[in-house]
């Protein structure tokens, strides 16, 4: 559901234009169907309660989408317009409802006396503002279908000025997200056609509007979409900059971090002799290299000798005779005599225990 208001001078013009060929009266207050010289002159009768009241004639439109043809019977379509109504504050006054049915869409027209029926008047402060919120509001509580804005607008159908301002709006759209700031925007708009004029505060060089305008109509950015005000597209542009001098920022940091890192990194290793980092590594290598082989050596020796004593024992043991340790006679180590009968030699020039003949025949 959407609302349109609109604009209208005379209660002639309004009333005539919805009471065309194709359409039908839904209900009416106030003032005497089907004429329309009748029904005028109803109105024009009652704006004399408040003759102050410059503009008098109030015109709305409502329309819903296609898809919520099947079910907006004529009952529906009236118990919404006088809820809405209601929530417009559009009461206590004449009206004339009309449903239209020229379009595929369903909608009607609604005509209301902006002097009551006290001489009070019917309020429109901010009404398009209040017309936004009661449509939603009247739209979700139906249960009608919502549109997602703009961009279900059906072109082709559209009438000046409302054709222009789509334009814009789909240029600016598309142009938007490859701007960075008001520069690139004007230059990127001026290639399709469109100009971009600025409003500024008083005699300051304060901006405080913007205006686009194309084919000879211009629109404040407020007026071609909410989300193009000048406000909301200087907070845009303000914001980008502000990411990309944070993300320059941290991209410096980082830069002189890394730098510190290696700077810290070449004096911890420089200091070792001014060589290189693989020397030490060399060296620490061929060091452990050293010392395994030292080990291994010293670990070689024990093991030999503590075999080459057991194998003597071992021989002693199967011989029956040994040299004694405390002296040099060949008797074994139970005190008897070498089998054989003959003793040892010792040599005169080195401590070496010559073993007996039979000893060698054996071995």
């Amino acid at each position: 559901m959407v609302g349109k208001v609109i604009s209208g001078s005379s209660f002639s013009g309004t009333v005539g234009y919805v009471m065309k060929e194709e359409s039908r009266i839904l209900e009416a207050e106030g003032i005497m169907p089907p004429e329309v010289k009748d029904m005028v002159q109803d109105f024009k009768d009652q704006t004399l309660l408040n003759p102050r009241l410059k503009n008098t004639v109030g015109h709305i439109s409502l329309s819903f989408s296609p898809k919520d043809a099947p079910r907006m019977t004529d009952a529906l379509m009236t118990q919404i317009a006088k809820e809405y109504m209601q929530k417009m504050g559009i009461t206590d006054t004449q009206y004339l409802l009309v449903r239209h049915l020229d379009q595929p869409h369903p909608h009607c027209h609604l005509v209301y006396n902006r002097v009551g029926n006290n001489g009070q008047t019917i309020s429109d402060k901010n009404i398009k503002l209040r017309n936004a919120k009661v449509c939603r509001e009247l739209t979700e509580k139906y249960g009608l279908y919502l549109a997602p804005g703009k961009d279900d607008v059906r072109r082709e159908r559209l009438r000046e000025p409302d054709k222009t301002r789509y334009e814009i709006y789909d240029a600016i759209k598309g142009c938007l997200p490859k701007c960075k700031n008001w520069n690139e925007l004007e230059g990127k708009l001026k290639e399709q056609g469109i100009n971009v004029r600025y409003k500024y505060c008083g005699n300051t060089d304060r901006k405080q509007g913007i205006l686009f305008s194309k084919n000879g109509f211009e629109f404040s950015g407020s007026k071609i979409d909410r989300a193009f005000s000048f406000t909301k597209l200087d907070n845009r542009f303000t914001h980008l900059q502000q990411q990309a001098l944070h993300r320059a920022e941290l991209l410096g940091n980082l830069s002189a971090a890394a730098g510190n890192y290696r700077s810290a990194f070449a004096g911890l290793f420089g200091g070792m002799g001014g060589g290189t980092r693989e020397e030490p590594r060399r060296k620490d290598r061929r060091d452990s290299a050293s010392a395994g082989q030292f080990a291994g050596r010293s670990i070689g020796r024990t093991v030999a000798a503590q075999a080459g004593r057991k194998s003597r024992r071992a021989y002693s043991t199967n011989h029956g005779t040994a040299r004694c340790r405390c002296c040099s006679d060949g008797h074994s180590r139970n005190g008897t005599p070498p089998q054989d009968g003959r003793t040892e030699k010792k040599s005169q020039n080195e401590n070496i225990t010559l073993k007996p003949e039979s000893h060698e025949r054996q071995k």
